[in-house]
């Protein structure tokens, strides 16, 4: 056979990213269904089960790695970026103020959702559940939170999980923030001297991006481990004894997913839909591997990319939603749960009470950037209203399952905000919008993921 009858043989195409991914989550519901299945010893998990919760990992662990020197480039090149453009200060205002209004279109949701349904009252669980958790919530963490552990942001911890005591580094996205803008705008205010250091700083972020699209393209492998290791772990049968309460969040989430985001995308003339298969990508990944954070390197990617928001806003923006814009984690989940705590304690609430749910919701967020899960905010609501932590124990069986719908919301409205913003300002761009490009769809006009 000749090389040009080799040429001119059809190549093999493969689906488009968002049927890879949706063909991910299939395989791995599948493969979780198995591992539930095949023989095991009580309290350890199969061969296939490990392998899907180690593939999964890694696969998080990969995109985690990428966000200290991604968001510190892109910040440090945001602020250089802003300098040129006479509306920065209106984008961040414009920004903060979206973010307290959805919360507070958020929160109020939760509340009608736990008056109404009263999840506390309908509970198969007996008070023995209830443990005090190990981490909770304050406002000082969110001053403290502020200031730089050290130049890095970088902090080393010790975890204990399945009996094992295991130690690493983790991060706080907002203090790395914060020495980004500092080093930035001293670049800038340095003039023809900070100059080598922003063309570096723009070398190291596009390096950042492309190893960024390599990861990206394992999405569809690391879907299908981490919704498999989810399938396998918790399946729906811890939900039982606390059906209401899923219930009620589950439904908070829909109707802020599905009714308050779409709406307000229309009412700033932009599709629905194209918002939704742009930010696919981002909110299924949030979905599946329940942190916000892990997701910032695709939910940045495809809100500039996909989505046509600036580059140098979307660097600022994305980022800042990553550790304070939760309208799953910080605004629906801790109004239900509070609610269900007080009820099942037989707590009555006032008004004054519904109100501080509110205040904590809408700016208590940030005051839990960096820390580790929702139920740091739930116990930041619950001191503030003098509702026992121990409630907080009583969820937390149903936590993984009820993260990964919290999640998404997250990592959606993470998204919805910057692209409302750029619109309102007249700086999206509305071709890039419309088109629909995916990350990762090399059927697309956005630039293809490298082989």
């Amino acid at each position: 056979m000749t090389a040009s009858s080799l040429s001119s043989r059809p190549r093999l195409r493969l689906p488009s990213f968002g049927v890879q991914v949706l063909l991910g989550m299939i395989a791995g519901v599948l493969l979780g269904l198995i591992a539930r299945d095949l023989p095991h010893t009580p309290g350890q998990a199969t061969a296939l089960g490990e392998a899907l919760r180690t593939v999964g990992q890694i696969f998080v662990q990969l995109l985690k790695a990428l966000v200290p020197p991604l968001v510190f480039a892109a910040i440090v090149g945001s602020v250089a970026a802003l300098r040129d453009l006479q509306n920065a200060a209106r984008l961040v205002a414009q920004t903060l103020i979206w973010f307290a209004i959805t919360a507070l279109i958020a929160v109020s949701i939760g509340i009608v959702l736990g008056v109404v349904i009263q999840p506390g009252l309908h509970a198969g669980i007996d008070r023995a559940a209830a443990v005090a958790p190990t981490s909770t919530g304050s406002w000082i963490d969110f001053l403290k939170g502020l200031v730089p552990v050290n130049f890095i942001g970088l902090t080393a911890s010790t975890s204990l999980e399945d009996g094992h005591a295991s130690t690493g580094l983790s991060f706080n996205v907002l203090q790395i923030m914060v020495v980004a803008v500092a080093v930035g705008t001293a670049a800038v205010r340095l003039g023809h001297d900070g100059e080598p250091f922003l063309a570096f700083n723009a070398s190291l972020l596009a390096i950042m991006r492309r190893l960024l699209r390599w990861v990206i393209a394992l999405t569809p492998i690391g879907t299908a481990a981490l919704i498999g290791d989810a399938v396998a772990r918790y399946g729906w049968s811890t939900m039982g004894a606390l059906g209401s309460f899923v219930g009620a969040v589950y439904l908070g989430l829909a109707l802020v997913m599905l009714v308050v985001y779409p709406l307000l995308l229309t009412a700033h003339g932009l599709s629905p839909w194209r918002f939704f298969t742009s930010a696919w990508p981002a909110i299924q990944l949030g979905f599946v591997s329940r942190s916000s954070v892990g997701t910032l390197p695709v939910t940045e990617e495809v809100t500039e990319r996909a989505l046509g928001v600036p580059r140098a806003y979307a660097a600022f923006a994305v980022p800042l939603g990553a550790t304070t814009k939760m309208d799953g984690c910080a605004a629906i989940y801790p109004a239900i749960a509070a609610i269900f705590v007080a009820q099942f304690f037989g707590v009555p609430l006032s008004l004054s009470h519904y109100l501080l749910i509110v205040f904590v919701a809408v700016m208590g967020s940030a005051a839990t950037a960096g820390l580790t899960g929702a139920t740091v905010m739930l116990t930041l609501t619950l001191t503030t209203l003098g509702l026992p932590l121990e409630g907080a124990g009583l969820l937390l069986a149903i936590d993984p399952i009820l993260d990964m719908g919290r999640t998404a919301v997250n990592v959606a409205g993470q998204s919805l905000i910057p692209t409302i913003v750029a619109k309102r300002l007249g700086i999206l761009d509305m071709d890039r919008f419309r088109s629909g490009d995916t990350v990762g769809n090399p059927r697309g006009t956005a630039e293809p993921l490298p082989a």
